[in-house]
């Protein structure tokens, strides 16, 4: 299997910025991200920012960098110009390893790839694992995804889906925020109309949704790590880490 890493990080995080530079350990968190890329199979790991102090911070690390317009609204569209400017052939499988995600395992990133490789009709792969509290479940924060018997998935939401009626946790799933995609797609992502689903749940998988392609969601039920998305989580990472 051959696929690449492209990890978008842009400078102007809302909820932390600049995190992309956040200490850990002596390292910029965008370094320990090309780490754990760089643990999968990946052949290629491609940093896409839109900021001169991120190219900087990984100049001389296991990795390319490609700068990018600062307009970009999501990972997506900065990994589709990545794609243009890259000249990706059609069939080449791209996987989205977030910025923010210091302890990714490398088995998750392989295990996302695989899953679009050999999915024939879909678009997309992710990754969901179960959830198991009555926190997790009502956090708008944790993402929650239905998917079909063949591993489709129908539907993402911050609201916690589906409805139980009796046993509340036995069919509800945490999307866990990773992609892979065929390089075919993102050459025409740009085009498709935001739906109002996507902008109402601010979840940019679901105007792939909504347009009619299909994403495959792959179970896990290992630890993924946790992104960081503020400071309280910059703190757990590192209290992770010095484990």
């Amino acid at each position: 299997m051959s696929f690449i890493v492209v990890i978008p990080a842009r400078y102007a995080s809302h909820r932390l910025p600049g995190k992309a530079l956040a200490d850990i350990f002596g390292k910029p968190m965008i370094a320990h991200v090309v780490d754990r890329a760089r643990e999968s199979a990946a052949s290629r790991v491609i940093v896409a920012t839109d900021d001169q102090r991120i190219v900087d911070a990984v100049s001389g690390l296991n990795c390319e960098v490609c700068m990018t317009d600062i307009e970009h609204q999501s990972g997506s569209d900065r990994i589709a110009e990545v794609v243009e400017k890259f000249g990706f052939d059609d069939d080449d499988i791209i996987v989205n390893v977030q910025g923010d995600e210091p302890l990714i395992p490398g088995r998750l990133i392989d295990q996302v790839a695989a899953a679009l490789e050999i999915a024939g009709d879909a678009v997309m792969s992710t990754a969901a694992t179960a959830i198991k509290s009555e926190a997790d479940l009502e956090n708008p924060n944790v993402v929650k995804v239905v998917f079909s018997r063949a591993g489709k998935a129908l539907y993402f939401s911050r609201a916690p889906i589906p409805y139980a009626r009796e046993e509340r946790f036995a069919t509800a799933w945490h999307h866990i925020g990773i992609y892979a995609y065929r390089a075919s797609f993102l050459k025409r992502y740009d085009q498709l109309p935001r739906s109002a689903i996507e902008q109402t749940e601010c979840l940019e998988q679901l105007r792939v949704l909504d347009n009619g392609d299909s994403i495959m969601v792959e179970t896990v039920d290992y630890d993924t790590g946790i992104g960081v998305d503020t400071a309280d989580d910059l703190e757990r990472v590192i209290s992770l880490m010095s484990k």
